[in-house]
């Protein structure tokens, strides 16, 4: 959990930089086209030279112009709407970085579900401030049903507590 939203493009570019060895990609997520644009610029300012946007703004041959140079490893960094949250198919996502939190856990979900695909293992990371607290509670008993740590920070927010005398569902178990 972030409590600042200033700290975040700090800690964005810590992730990036640990993560963007040995060619692998990362997809960052932001809420709107315009915090996209925006994130792109200020990641291109700061020496992340193959970074490329996606989202609904663009054109549809810049739309697959861009996946495609992603999917083939020229642009190893995606900033995107959800836009490329659902439909999208890139195999080899190392990480997806939730730099904007959505408003619906719904939506999360999908944003998640481009790393690890086809049998393979990836890594998502969400930034979360103060301003995400609405979706606390859906965010913790998601990370309990898949057993996902879940942050310490996370854990102790009275929004994200369950109810008395509930259980949080779980999948069931296949042995």
């Amino acid at each position: 959990m972030i409590s600042k939203e200033s700290e975040k493009f700090e800690k964005l570019k810590r992730w990036l930089d640990e993560v963007l060895g040995d060619h692998k990609t990362a997809i960052v997520f932001a809420t709107t086209k315009k915090n996209v644009n925006i994130l792109a610029k200020s990641l291109s300012k700061n020496g992340y030279h193959h970074v490329i946007t996606l989202h609904s703004d663009l054109q549809q041959s810049q739309r697959d112009s861009n996946l495609e140079g992603f999917k083939t490893k020229r642009y190893n960094v995606l900033v995107a709407t959800d836009a490329a949250g659902r439909g999208i198919d890139v195999s080899d996502v190392a990480h997806v970085i939730i730099y904007e939190m959505p408003p619906k856990i719904e939506k999360y979900t999908h944003r998640i579900g481009r790393t690890g695909r086809a049998g393979k293992t990836g890594l998502a990371t969400t930034f979360l401030t103060m301003q995400d607290t609405g979706v606390f509670y859906d965010l913790k008993k998601m990370l309990i049903q898949s057993n996902s740590p879940v942050p310490p920070e996370l854990a102790r927010h009275e929004a994200s507590k369950y109810k008395p005398g509930t259980i949080p569902d779980r999948p069931p178990r296949h042995n």
